[in-house]
């Protein structure tokens, strides 16, 4: 997905770009402060599947190398000009369990959520038409996806679409994370987690509402330092937590 490595490679510049596949072109845009908003249903696409992929990669020493040296040549240029540094890699790459997951509320009034926390994997044919699928520990595009069953949009009053920690370290800053939502006519809207503080074990990632006859996503990307309910709170779900564990897979 070449926009996709264009965030990973551009530090979270934004850009729009036709993407050809089999002399097919296909629409991504990014989300982003400035543009922060995408409708995710159209003429042609108000049915069918709404897909939403979680995909990630570790930053490595080189770089970390690379952007500390931009920052520190834009703070002292003149140390361009000074011998290199020669130091031994020490910082070990972490190990993260990034999770997809989504809070809904529904125009009867239902919320929840969809989460492999607790094996809370949801339905795509009856409420709340939602379900996740795949619970990936290593990075890769194929991991973790939410289906959303756009026959049934008219049911979804929010939903919010959020990235934890469940193990492992509390550490968005090791990764460049980037969540894409892929419309039913293969229209790929992108955000990348940007600016991560230290410690964050949540990430409030994009809101999806109804909004003139359309669904309309929202680029969040807001951190929280506990788990589901300092998100519940920041956005007033109002339900109740408890405990809970992975099921295992088979």
């Amino acid at each position: 997905m070449a926009s996709l490595w264009s965030y990973w490679r551009g530090g979270g510049i934004a850009r729009q770009k036709f993407d050809t596949v089999g002399g097919m072109s296909s629409y991504a845009v990014e989300l982003t402060k400035r543009s922060p908003t995408a409708p995710l249903t159209s003429q042609g696409a108000e049915t069918g599947t709404l897909r939403v992929d979680l995909s990630w990669r570790m930053r490595t020493n080189m770089d970390f190398d690379r952007a500390h040296g931009r920052a520190r040549f834009l703070r002292h240029p003149l140390e361009i000009f000074k011998p290199a540094e020669i130091r031994g890699h020490s910082q070990g790459v972490a190990s993260i369990d990034f999770d997809l997951a989504c809070l809904y509320e529904l125009t009867d009034g239902s919320k929840g959520v969809v989460q492999s926390l607790g094996g809370l994997q949801g339905d795509f044919s009856a409420p709340p038409y939602l379900k996740l699928s795949g619970d990936d520990r290593f990075g890769t595009a194929s991991g973790e996806t939410l289906y959303l069953n756009l026959d049934y949009a008219e049911e979804f009053k929010r939903l919010l679409v959020f990235v934890y920690i469940y193990d492992g370290v509390p550490a968005f800053d090791r990764a460049d994370v980037v969540v894409t939502l892929v419309t039913a006519d293969g229209r790929n809207v992108e955000i990348g987690l940007t600016d991560p503080p230290p410690q964050a074990r949540a990430c409030a990632v994009a809101l999806i509402e109804p909004h003139k006859g359309q669904l309309v996503a929202r680029r969040e990307v807001k951190y929280v330092y506990g788990f589901q309910s300092e998100i519940d709170r920041l956005y007033g779900w109002g339900m109740s937590w408890g405990r809970g564990a992975k099921q295992s897979r088979a």
